[in-house]
C-alpha cells in the first residue's frame, strides 16, 4: 500500500515537472525538508551503483579532486538521494558527491531513501546533469532529446522549462546528427560546440569528417567553418536562411556565444542586451561568470 508520504512526494515531483521552470534545488530542497532528521541514513559507499539513465560518462577529475578535498575539511553538506535495489542501492541524484567522498576517504555519506519509479529516476538524473554539472556537448544533447521523449515536450517546451533559448536547444540536439568520430572529437573537446553545430547543419558526412578534421589541424574558426558551410555544393540538413545582413549575422553569432558562456537565454535587441536568469541563485552564477563584484 502506497504510503502517505510516498504519494506526497510523488504528487510534489508531478507538480516540479509541470513547472514552468525544471528546478533540481527546489525537489531536493522539499526532500530535506519533509524528511526527519533520524530517517537520514549514513550508508556505505560500497552499497551504492550509478543511477542507470545517469547522463554523465565522463567526470571532470580536477573537479571531483576538488571536491573531495573541500569533503575532507568540511564533510558533505548535504545528503544525496538514493533509491533501494535488488542488491544495495542506486544513486537518484549526488553522484559526484558519492565519487567525491569516495576520493576523500570515507566509507559512508548521509542518505535520504526514496522510492522512485524508472521514469522519475530518468528526469531527475537528467535534471541534475542539465543544472548542475558541466556536461559535454553531446552528454548534453542526448540529455535533451531523452526528456524530450519522456515528457513529451517539443524544442520550445523544453527551452522554457530549462530557461534556454529555442534556438540554443535545437541547435544542441542536432549535435546527434553529427557522424561518430566526430562527435568523439567534441566529446573530448577538441571541436567547440560553437564548431559543432555549424557542422551539425551539413549533410555530407564526408564533408562535415573533412571540415572536423580541419578545425582541430587548422584551427578554423567559426566564422570560417560558417562560410565554407554555406557553399552551394554543400547539401544541407535544412536550408540556412540567407537574408541577412552582415550586422543581423554578427549579432546572431555573438548572441549564441553569450548563451553558450551563460548558460541561459539572451536576446540581442537593438542597442540591448537581455539576459534572463530564473532566481537568485542563478543570478549569481551568471555575475560570477562574469567576473563581476560588489
Amino acid at each position: 500500500m502506497e504510503t502517505p508520504r510516498r504519494r506526497a512526494l510523488g504528487k510534489g515531483l508531478e507538480e516540479l515537472f509541470g513547472a514552468e521552470v525544471l528546478d533540481i534545488e527546489t525537489l531536493e530542497e522539499e526532500i530535506i525538508k519533509e524528511t526527519p532528521k533520524e530517517e537520514i541514513l549514513e550508508v556505505n559507499l560500497n552499497e551504492l551503483r550509478s543511477n542507470p539513465y545517469q547522463p554523465r560518462k565522463v567526470f571532470d577529475e580536477k573537479a571531483l579532486e576538488e571536491l573531495a578535498s573541500s569533503i575532507k575539511e568540511h564533510g558533505v553538506f548535504q545528503p544525496i538521494i538514493i533509491k533501494k535495489s535488488i542488491k544495495g542501492y542506486e544513486i537518484v541524484a549526488g553522484e559526484r558527491r558519492a565519487k567525491a567522498s569516495l576520493l576523500a576517504g570515507r566509507e559512508t555519506i548521509p542518505a535520504i531513501v526514496r522510492d522512485f519509479d524508472d521514469q522519475e529516476m530518468m528526469e531527475i538524473a537528467l535534471l541534475e546533469n542539465l543544472q548542475r554539472e558541466d556536461l559535454n556537448p553531446i552528454e548534453e544533447a542526448l540529455a535533451y532529446q531523452s526528456l524530450m521523449e519522456a515528457k513529451g515536450l517539443n524544442h520550445e517546451q523544453l527551452a522554457k522549462r530549462i530557461g534556454k533559448s529555442r534556438s540554443y536547444v535545437t541547435n544542441m540536439v542536432g549535435l546527434i546528427n553529427l557522424p561518430d568520430s566526430v562527435k568523439e572529437l567534441v566529446i573530448a573537446r577538441k571541436i567547440p560546440a560553437t564548431h559543432a553545430r555549424t557542422l551539425s547543419k551539413i549533410k555530407d558526412v564526408a564533408k562535415v569528417e573533412e571540415l572536423a578534421d580541419r578545425v582541430v589541424n587548422e584551427g578554423l574558426t567559426t566564422s570560417q567553418i560558417d562560410e565554407l558551410a554555406q557553399d552551394k555544393s554543400v547539401e544541407k540538413r535544412n536550408k540556412m536562411e540567407r537574408h541577412e545582413t552582415e550586422e543581423t549575422r554578427t549579432y546572431k553569432y555573438i548572441q549564441e556565444l553569450l548563451c553558450d558562456k551563460l548558460e541561459t537565454k539572451v536576446r540581442i535587441r537593438g542597442s540591448k542586451i537581455e539576459i534572463n536568469f530564473a532566481d537568485l541563485n542563478d543570478f549569481n552564477r551568471i555575475i560570477e561568470i562574469l567576473n563581476i563584484s560588489e
